[in-house]
């Protein structure tokens, strides 16, 4: 396919699993407009966690679809990875410039950069407005002559892949700490063989044996069990059907990465007060995200706290207003290094399965809106 070509996996806003590809003139190509750059999209992560931003693409607060235009009915998913300027006409942003940010399935972005600096730029552009400076902001990638060009592939890949869901497990784990896991002794995780899921269960487990050590306890579906069993970072691992049958009189905290209206119930109506939150996440089982009672009328109230909804670039802004920018960095640097080591390498937790072409991006894509991605691996795709 031609450098020159744009190409864009655009998927139905009404049904995740259909998509189709749009080809074009890249962006830029019969002139690019002063203040404007385009970047070429070199390779991108695709996890469940882009699932959640499909099936929440339209909430208030959310809005992903408003990062990527695209024509009525169809979305252009976000997603992390890296990209080069091929064309520019902002000041201090040159052609070969690389950046780490958030992009659409796609071979190209325009942007509009704001104040280029040391560290990256913001996207200004309009549609952009009122969106979370952290899905607009592009980090720079520091020039590394000399570097083993496959080594720095491997980083990358798993900076793609986990530092997105890192991050937002991080942000996780600090929330409940900072709240004393609101007199639980427990959390629940639904979705446990999910990234951001064992992500968190790993930065939990690591307060085992002190003062605020909880029990960890993972949902999953039946094959994945034994994967979950493995990894070591949960105190129990339970199948969704089994949720009725938690011991009732423990107080819990309910972390929910599935979004699974019938096992949201089922854990509310077998722990009633004795959950003491419910954290909604992601929206991995998004099909099921919204039951409801066979004759058509909405679902009974849930017995115990209502769900909410937990949004890591809120939680990023008060540890940034909190500790300060460098801080929170250094922070998350020094948990996500430990956890990196337990996941690459031979014996890790995850295996990098590269794809390219538009075709492997769109199958990949519905096998996890499908729930068929496998929990040991990870997808880096490039279009």
């Amino acid at each position: 396919m031609s450098s020159h070509t744009f190409v864009d996996v655009q998927v139905r806003r009404d049904d995740l699993r259909t998509t189709r590809v749009v080809e074009g003139p890249v962006p830029g190509a019969a002139g690019l407009a002063a203040g404007r750059a385009v970047l070429r999209v070199e390779r991108f992560a695709l996890t469940a966690n882009n699932v959640t931003y499909g099936a929440c693409g339209a909430v208030p607060g959310l809005e992903y679809w408003r990062f990527f235009p695209a024509p009525e009915g169809w979305g252009r998913v976000p997603v992390w990875g890296f990209a080069t300027v091929v064309a520019s006409e902002t000041p201090g942003l040159a052609v070969g410039d690389r950046f780490y940010g958030y992009l659409p399935m796609s071979s190209h972005l325009e942007v509009e950069p704001g104040p280029v600096g040391a560290r990256g730029f913001a996207d200004v552009a309009p549609h952009r407005a009122g969106l979370s400076p952290v899905y607009n902001t592009y980090l720079r990638v520091a020039d590394r002559p000399g570097e083993d060009t496959a080594a720095r592939a491997a980083l990358e890949a798993e900076q793609m892949l986990l530092r997105p869901l890192f991050t937002t497990a991080y942000l996780i784990d600090d929330f409940l700490a900072d709240e004393g896991f609101f007199g639980a002794r427990r959390v629940v995780l639904g979705s446990a063989s999910s990234k951001t899921a064992y992500a968190t269960a790993w930065l939990l487990s690591q307060r085992r044996g002190g003062a605020d050590a909880v029990e960890v306890v993972g949902l999953t579906s039946p094959g994945n069990v034994a994967f979950v069993e493995a990894l070591g970072c949960y105190d129990r691992v339970l199948t969704y059907d089994a949720a009725a049958t938690l011991d009732a009189d423990v107080p819990t905290v309910y972390v929910d990465m599935s979004g699974d209206a019938r096992v949201r119930e089922a854990v509310h109506r077998r722990l009633g007060d004795a959950l003491r939150h419910d954290c909604a996440v992601g929206l991995t089982h998004w099909e099921q995200g919204a039951q409801r009672r066979s004759d058509g009328a909405p679902p009974a109230p849930l017995p115990g706290p209502k769900p909410t909804m937990f949004f890591a670039p809120g939680r990023w802004r008060k540890r940034d207003a909190d500790w300060g920018a460098a801080e929170v960095e250094r922070r998350l640097a020094a948990a996500r290094d430990g956890f990196s080591a337990k996941v690459r390498g031979a014996g890790g937790w995850m295996t990098v399965v590269e794809g390219r072409g538009p075709a492997d991006t769109a199958r990949v894509w519905c096998d996890l809106v499908d729930g068929r991605g496998r929990p040991d691996q990870g997808h880096v795709l490039a279009l």
